[in-house]
């Protein structure tokens, strides 16, 4: 026998609190007076909270003394007093508050079990989510012009098949961007064009609208925020809390100004190097390093209001010391998915001695505060502004389904999920978790974070004035649509740049998907017609390597079901997976047939039939997220309904379905040329 009892003089500083090992054998399998479990004891001191974290062990707290909160997953908490026990299985993300007097103390006791490991794992995060109500943010795009495929490949794309996915796996899943109206680009459009900025805003904004259409993209929110009141109201009342925290004041900062006319320069109006990375860089964001500037530390500053070199001087404005946030940044990334590149990113930023961020700039375009102590005439900034943009959008759609959701009150149960580009990282992932953090002190918000990188055309960036880009409306069209869409979900810029090439996505349409899909699909269906009457056949005796390729068709359903889901999301992934479904099926087409014809195996060609048809249904099934029309059509052609739930297994087409597939057009050589 062995027993350990609990000593303060033991304890030593980890994950946020206080811990110590207890010495009650090697854990591990095998061997004497072996016990196969880790051992410790923990302490919280009041007012204190261990830091959020997961692992692939499952773990016991006993609660011994002292009484406080267990947080499971960023929203299920618990009570935790002595006598209390808690499970948390693997990956579960887990927290334990002090919210007495006394310490709170615990026995803690985890184990490796591989096999449960793998299938939490496996789930993908969907376990985890539960029934939370999911919010799909794709960031709002300026209306300063319309979109081209290097905007549709990233947010808006990614965020459309993240929740068709979800909802056919039965979650409460919304799709929530708008028009950034606000920006200062667009106050440059209205100047270029000799339009007021609400007209610029309205017009461009109706053209972004009509383009994701195009890409059968339908947000289930699309907010206008220019002359929008009840918006704006809201919008004042969240930067009163903001500053209401004492966090946020105004200060005065180093700032630019026009050497002519004295206007206050600021993003659009200002560029210069970035004083970080030392590219080419405009006011107040880096496109590519990410780092924030304050316009003034600008290397080589140039005026975009006249030829002459701005003035250096100051304003006061309302500031946020970013800096000081750090350990509260550090908890929200390991709650929910943050990918190394902005962890990266928020470690770089938070090197430097301070970060102050102005949340106000001087200017007549945007939303004034309700009351002011800055310098002048200013308004609340965009960026900032659009974290309260997203809880408006939680709102408006609560509003039009009946659910009780407000932009005031951010439910502890909200799942929230970003998709952005990389240049927009720093506003996401640093600076409105600490803005939420300001306004609504008792949320946790669980947000999940999907970034791109840039889209390149021809091995360049997108560029309107050098009239270098592909417009959605260029290329979109019913008969273009899905191929389009394939194409960008293959090559978008996960992870790293990729690039859009003309010739690569004729080389697709073509080989792949007319020559390659629809060859098969078209072929199958001449067999069908020929040899069953139109109709499926019911399997037969089965070979070995029929049940192979079951097994193998299987296994691409696991890849994509791991593609597509909230952990490991990648639609360069899900679209290469949805080829292999047609790569595998014509390669065991025609291995099989060289006895198609054969009446003395005509029962395992019955088999070989349905199992192709069988790939037919999951191809129709799982491109459902990616590819709607398509996946639509194809399941029509096989005498099914349209996929509304996510396939659990590949299953055989029922026996005697009428199958129309041999004439079916699924692709045309349109290039999308208009």
């Amino acid at each position: 026998m062995k027993i350990s009892a609990y000593d303060p003089a033991a304890l030593r500083a980890a994950l946020g609190i206080d811990m110590s090992a207890l010495d009650l054998g090697s854990p591990g399998p095998g061997g004497s007076g072996d016990v196969g479990v880790h051992t410790g004891w923990g302490r919280v001191v009041p007012g204190a909270s261990s830091m959020a974290h997961q692992h692939d062990e499952n773990e016991v707290f006993v609660i011994v003394s002292g009484r406080g909160e267990i947080v499971v997953n960023g929203q299920v908490r618990h009570p935790a007093a002595p006598g209390v026990v808690a499970l948390f299985e693997p990956f579960d993300t887990h927290v334990l508050e002090n919210h007495g007097s006394d310490d709170l103390v615990f026995a803690t006791f985890y184990w490796r079990d591989a096999r449960r490991a793998s299938t939490a794992a496996a789930d993908g995060g969907g376990g985890r989510l539960g029934h939370r109500p999911r919010f799909v943010f794709s960031t709002p795009p300026t209306p300063n012009g319309d979109l081209h495929l290097g905007h549709l490949s990233g947010p808006y794309l990614g965020a459309d098949a993240y929740v068709r996915f979800q909802r056919m796996n039965g979650a409460d899943a919304w799709h929530i961007t708008g028009s950034d109206d606000h920006q200062s680009y667009v106050t440059e459009a209205a100047r270029r064009e000799g339009r007021t900025s609400a007209e610029t805003a309205a017009h461009y904004g109706a053209e972004i609208a009509a383009t994701l259409a195009l890409m059968d993209i339908h947000p289930d929110q699309y907010t206008t925020t220019a002359g929008n009141a009840e918006y704006a109201e809201g919008l004042r009342a969240f930067f009163d809390r903001v500053v209401a925290s004492g966090r946020v004041e105004p200060r005065p900062g180093p700032a630019l100004f026009d050497a002519g006319s004295g206007e206050y320069l600021y993003e659009v109006d200002v560029h210069g190097s970035c004083p970080s990375c030392a590219a080419p860089a405009g006011g107040n964001i880096c496109e590519e390093c990410g780092e924030p500037n304050n316009c003034a530390e600008l290397g080589g500053a140039r005026s975009g209001r006249s030829d002459l070199v701005p003035e250096q001087g100051s304003v006061t404005r309302y500031s946020l010391p970013l800096h000081e946030f750090g350990t509260d940044l550090a908890d929200h990334h390991r709650l929910g998915r943050v990918p190394a590149r902005l962890r990266e990113l928020t470690d770089r930023l938070l090197g430097r001695d301070r970060l102050d961020i102005a949340l106000t700039h001087p200017s007549s375009w945007g939303v004034a505060p309700a009351s002011s102590d800055a310098e002048g005439e200013q308004v609340i900034w965009v960026w900032p502004e659009m974290s309260y943009g997203f809880l408006y959008g939680i709102e408006a759609i609560g509003r039009a389904n009946g659910r009780d959701w407000r932009a005031g009150a951010p439910g502890a149960d909200w799942k929230i999920v970003h998709f952005f580009g990389y240049d927009n990282s720093f506003y996401h992932s640093m600076l409105y978790p600490v803005l939420y953090k300001l306004a609504h002190p008792g949320w946790t918000p669980d947000v999940d974070y999907h970034v791109n990188e840039f889209y390149l055309l021809e091995g360049e960036k997108f560029s309107t004035s050098r009239r270098h880009a592909v417009w959605g409306k260029e290329i979109l069209g019913p008969d273009s649509v899905d191929a389009v869409r394939f194409f960008l979900s293959r090559t978008r810029p996960e992870g790293r740049r990729t690039d859009f090439r003309h010739a690569a996505y004729g080389a697709v349409l073509d080989e792949e998907l007319i020559g390659g899909w629809q060859a098969w699909l078209q072929d199958l269906g001449g067999r069908i017609e020929k040899d069953h009457a139109g109709r499926a056949p019911d399997a037969g005796i089965w070979t070995r390597e029929q049940t192979a390729f079951l097994a193998r068709l299987n296994g691409r359903l696991a890849a994509l079901t791991a593609a597509l889901g909230p952990d490991a999301f990648s639609l360069n992934q899900a679209a290469d997976e949805l080829s292999g479904i047609v790569a595998d099926a014509i390669r065991f087409s025609r291995v099989e047939a060289r006895t198609a014809q054969s009446e003395k195996w005509s029962d395992e060609n019955r088999t070989t039939i349905a199992l192709e048809l069988c790939a037919a249904r999951l191809l129709a099934m799982c491109a459902t997220p990616v590819m709607p029309r398509f996946a639509e059509r194809l399941a029509t052609a096989l005498g099914m309904p349209p996929a509304s739930e996510w396939p659990a297994t590949s299953t055989l087409l029922p026996a005697g379905s009428v199958v129309d597939l041999s004439g079916q057009v699924f692709f045309t050589a349109d290039r999308g040329e208009r």
